[in-house]
């Protein structure tokens, strides 16, 4: 196949992948240990008593019970997020059955191994439900390793979209890393009302301008079909990501469900992952293909295409699931020499269906490969580098084939070359200083508004800021400031339902800021936010230390933060201890309790498993019996 060929790597891609490398070195080498021990131990179909595999293939058909009593031919597990409520994962109903009669056609078999669940952000922001919305990730995890725990397979099928759902979807896999491994995604919906619009009438309607049933009719016309939402926040930053690391099919991201090419795509994949099993010929395990190289990429991809900040927390704790570190020094050297490539709402007015018109992942991939700023030699699940991921799909005579893909965009609003980027770096900062240290994006915000210094307004529970705005009381230059909304406080839920109210105070002319130990995935907007704040409030962190009017400084370009107090007079501040009992009662939020009581910091991936090594699981051992005491 004809293919970009990668030019030298670019010094910072170089030096950062090498630190990475460094760093991760032993627990990698553990990682690879014991993906190999597994793969030793082999697939147990072949080991079961006549019982064990009686009870495995017992609901098959005629056809596969005879193919799984071959030991030579491939088993597929598929593990799908499929859900009839959620946009995005309803396309995932009609697949398994597409993936079966695909699998029998190269005579072998597949078997649904099990389901994860699917939460919607979109349906929970600003809701009780959202608490439960971070740690979902590290539920999707175990229920994708009870899935396969069975070892009836020798690749795994992993059918998922949306924010938490790939991330936790990714952790399982790597910890069955021994296996081949497929992520088949769904694709965005049909466009709708321009995500311009809609935010337009969002701010309206926080302005009292419109009505509910105007937001709810523009809200309606914007979400309207299954697939994925059509602006760049995490679902389809996923996406990206899977592809840049090589775990899609080239050009299989953004394809819409329920067309021809969608179903060929899907079919193709069954048919390549049967091909990478020890079976198949041609070996291709997760543990094999998903290295320091591949993590990279996924990074670069975020930083040039403008993705979601969540996953400065996803990509940390999926790394580490494969035995790697990394954290946002990483992602902020790399920023400086990644420059922005794309502006898709709500970087820019176009939705995610523009810019696959406009070139799409292949000139994305190319024109980084062009410029040495991602490894083109990763293995992928093609079974082929990444050189060959600027081809992209098309139906010939209902055959799929590969071809290069456009060499220049076809819009230049949308997509662009890095020789006239839309700005020089990602625009992803670290900010430090005396409040802690947490991210900011800038991609969205205008020069004029990336240094802040004003008098703070504090909240502890984000509903408060509506009311407060709608008295007026943040009708001047001011820094908000939500705190105690970290993993250990209250799960983390997205703030991104603030983000309207912010606007209009920026639009009215003030200098407005958001600082939070909280997430907020729509950071990507127009309102300088340092997010993800650690240590948080909760656990010692500064944040707790704030009071009404105290004057902090941001400067997103220079990635400072701190309160204007002397040291002295900061140092015996005493620290806010905050009622929390509200935020763990209700809608489920009980359950997570041990949760809360694990959870890392926001730069250690805010998860609850430790690094997967024995140290990590003592220093958990230990923090429950310091806080049991």
């Amino acid at each position: 196949m004809a293919s970009q060929q990668a030019s030298s790597l670019d010094p910072t891609v170089a030096r950062v992948t090498e630190r990475i490398r460094e760093r991760s070195r032993q627990r990698r080498a553990l990682y690879e240990e014991r993906m190999e021990a597994q793969h030793r131990r082999g697939v147990h179909r072949s080991e079961l008593s006549c019982g064990n595999l009686a009870h495995g293939f017992a609901a098959c058909g005629s056809e596969d019970k005879n193919q799984l009593k071959l030991m030579n031919s491939a088993n597929l597990g598929i593990i799908s997020s499929y859900n009839d409520m959620l946009s995005a994962h309803q396309p995932f109903e009609t697949f398994p059955e597409v993936i079966r009669e695909s699998a029998r056609q190269m005579g072998s078999t597949a078997q649904f191994a099990g389901g994860v669940p699917a939460m919607c952000d979109g349906v929970t922001q600003g809701q009780p439900g959202m608490e439960l919305s971070l740690f979902s990730r590290d539920v999707i995890a175990m229920a994708t390793a009870v899935g396969l725990s069975h070892n009836m397979f020798d690749a795994a099928l992993y059918l998922g979209v949306c924010d938490k759902i790939v991330p936790g979807l990714f952790i399982g896999a790597a910890r069955f890393g021994h296996l081949p491994t497929t992520f088949i995604p769904a694709g965005p919906m049909p466009s709708g009302l321009p995500n311009k619009e809609k935010a337009r009438v969002r701010q309206l309607f926080a302005e009292g301008k419109v009505g509910r049933d105007e937001l709810l009719e523009a809200e309606s016309e914007s979400y309207h079909s299954p697939g994925t939402c059509t602006f760049y926040g995490t679902a389809n930053s996923n996406q990206l990501m899977m592809e840049f690391m090589g775990l899609h099919l080239p050009g299989a991201s953004f394809v819409n469900p329920g067309t021809d090419m969608r179903e060929a795509l899907t079919r193709f994949a069954t048919e390549q992952t049967i091909r990478n099993t020890e079976p198949g010929g041609d070996y291709r395990p997760f543990y094999r293909q998903i290295d320091e190289r591949a993590i990279v990429n996924a990074m670069v991809g975020l930083l040039a295409s403008g993705g979601s900040t969540n996953h400065t927390m996803h990509l940390v704790a999926m790394a580490a699931a494969a035995g790697i570190t990394i954290n946002w020094d990483d992602f902020s050297e790399l920023s400086s020499a990644v420059p922005s490539l794309t502006r898709v709402y709500p970087n820019g007015q176009a939705d995610i269906n523009h810019f696959q018109a406009a070139g799409g992942m292949s000139l994305l991939i190319r024109e980084l490969l062009g410029a040495g700023l991602i490894h083109g030699d990763i293995p992928t699940i093609f079974g082929t580098d990444l050189t060959a991921y600027t081809q992209e799909p098309f139906l010939e005579d209902g055959k799929l084939v590969w071809r290069e893909g456009p060499l220049e965009s076809l819009d230049p609003d949308v997509l662009r070359p890095v020789s006239n980027a839309f700005a020089a770096t990602g625009g992803l900062n670290v900010l430090e200083g005396n409040l802690g240290r947490g991210v900011i994006k800038v991609s969205a915000v205008e020069a004029q508004h990336r240094v802040v210094e004003a008098p703070i307004k504090i909240f502890e529970e984000q509903n408060d800021l509506k009311a407060a705005f709608d008295a007026g009381d943040l009708d001047r230059d001011v820094i908000v400031v939500v705190r105690f909304q970290g993993p250990k406080a209250n799960g983390m839920p997205e703030l991104h339902k603030l983000t309207p109210y912010l606007g209009v105070l920026q639009d009215r002319g003030y200098k407005v800021a958001l600082v939070t130990d909280g997430r907020m995935s729509g950071a990507s907007g127009k309102v300088p936010a340092a997010i993800h704040m650690t240590p948080e409030a909760l656990d010692g962190g500064p944040l707790a230390r704030l009071r009404d009017g105290d004057v902090v400084r941001l400067d997103a370009d220079k990635g400072e933060l701190s309160v204007v107090l002397s040291d002295a007079e900061w140092r015996d501040r005493p620290k806010r201890v905050a009622e929390l009992d509200h935020y763990h009662v209700g809608l489920g939020r009980e359950l997570f309790g041990g949760y809360r009581h694990l959870a890392m910091g926001a730069e250690e991936g805010a998860g609850v498993f430790g690094g997967f090594e024995a140290d990590d699981l003592e220093r958990q051992q230990g923090q429950i019996h310091d806080e049991d005491a």
